[in-house]
């Protein structure tokens, strides 16, 4: 029998709601980014969703170090403000996934962090993530990022979120790489994982689409991936290709080209009935090798 999470009863959903799933282009222009981010949030609350989310970036993306830094803000600034008072107009509870955050720290460190937020339809902050894995990479005839040149690594990972579509684990772009992160999450008692991404193109199409089936697959959970697509500026491309997977790895939604949604029902008598079928939490080895998140 699989060992059950020792994690909070689950608010009362329904065995079927729907989530919105937003791809963008974000540019360094925070206005331009604002006004197409909201549109699609405010689609999505029309055609029904109780949960939008959006992917990294979605304040800006920066031509390098300095403009991120100068462009960043705290937490309860400007740009997070309008997103709450979105989130109480349209009604949804919004997963802003990347954003580039003035933390408690900046006047000493004067480094950002990359956090994800989720807000309830109230506008209120229920969950902070700060993205724990920093992408640096040099990747040959291609693009040389170094997150953490001006970027904070997050100190923790958060519970899952009680959403109305299900238990939310957050995670952030990079975080995808750590299969160790996902099973902490799913071991806390996660229905869902959230990666809101900005993946580059060489790594995109080597590895997106197979990585997100896996941690759905591994974690028998839905994973909900919103992403940057297309120039932003001169000097950085995103690979989009936002989707989502099932508990048992099918892809069940994805975007086109270019700014959109897709949409997907969250069906957790289907993710329960995986799980029932392949009880994979029970049958783990703890015992000769640990295992991220394990029940105490």
């Amino acid at each position: 029998t699989p060992i059950p999470p020792h994690s909070p009863p689950a608010m009362s959903v329904p065995p079927r709601a729907v989530v919105a799933v937003a791809q963008a282009t974000s540019t360094p222009d925070k206005e331009h980014n604002w006004l197409q981010c909201s549109a699609l949030v405010r689609e999505a609350a029309g055609r029904g969703a109780r949960l939008v989310f959006l992917p990294e970036g979605f304040d800006f993306i920066g031509t390098g170090p300095e403009q991120s830094l100068r462009l960043a803000e705290p937490l309860h600034g400007h740009t997070v403000g309008r997103y709450q008072h979105l989130a109480r107009e349209c009604d949804v509870w919004l997963s802003l996934g990347g954003f580039h955050e003035r933390g408690s720290d900046w006047d000493t460190t004067g480094r950002i962090y990359n956090c994800h937020i989720l807000l309830d339809n109230s506008g209120a902050v229920v969950a902070t993530y700060r993205k724990t894995h920093l992408f640096d990479a040099e990747l040959p005839g291609s693009v040389s990022l170094r997150e953490s040149s001006f970027t904070n690594p997050g100190p923790a990972i958060v519970p899952p979120v009680d959403t109305p579509v299900g238990k939310l684990g957050l995670a952030v772009c990079y975080d995808l790489r750590f299969p160790e992160l996902a099973l902490a999450l799913r071991g806390a008692g996660a229905q869902i994982l959230a990666y809101p991404s900005a993946f580059t193109v060489p790594t995109g199409a080597a590895h997106w689409e197979v990585l997100l089936r896996a941690r759905a697959i591994e974690c028998q959970s839905y994973v909900v991936a919103a992403a940057q697509t297309g120039r932003h500026h001169e000097g950085r491309v995103s690979f989009g290709h936002t989707l989502v997977a099932d508990p048992w790895g099918t892809v069940v939604a994805q975007c086109r080209e270019g700014p959109g949604l897709c949409f997907a029902d969250i069906d957790l008598e289907f993710l329960e009935r995986v799980r029932r079928d392949i009880p994979v939490q029970g049958h783990r080895r703890r015992d000769l090798y640990g295992c991220p998140g394990a029940p105490a």
